[in-house]
């Protein structure tokens, strides 16, 4: 696991309500959407509603009930993929943003009926920019 460069430094963006940034996988092989179980997104404290939550890579955009069942579009360790939800964020300012993400591992087997889940997160301090 690579947690402390789950966010990219620098991409924080907001508009509209809505803030964003770029994550990367923090594993060393690409995992399908499928395995992208969840995430949280929290800025100065305050957390995005899990409703509100979206996910693109690839240039499409899913909400993490889409995700559960897309094996089509894999996340690559080398690309990013954005992570937004309904935040105001002042742009020009600097925010504590915290990203976490729960990646299930489909070719580890923990179980006869479970394969290996990693909760991992990172925090960074970095400027907003208006999108």
């Amino acid at each position: 696991m690579i947690p402390d460069r789950i966010i990219e430094q620098g991409t924080l963006t907001t508009g509209g309500g809505r803030a964003a940034v770029e994550v990367r996988l923090p594993w060393y092989r690409a995992l399908p959407g499928s395995c992208i179980a969840g995430a949280t997104l929290t800025i100065d404290g305050v957390a995005a509603p899990a409703e509100s939550l979206r996910w693109r890579m690839n240039d499409r955009e899913f909400t993490f009930d889409e995700l559960r069942t897309t094996t089509d579009e894999w996340w690559f360790p080398t690309d990013s993929a954005v992570l937004s939800g309904d935040l105001p964020v002042d742009a020009d300012a600097e925010h504590d943003v915290t990203v976490g993400l729960t990646l299930y591992i489909p070719y580890i087997i923990i179980s006869d009926t479970e394969t290996l889940h990693i909760d991992e997160s990172n925090t960074k301090t970095m400027k907003a920019v208006a999108a």
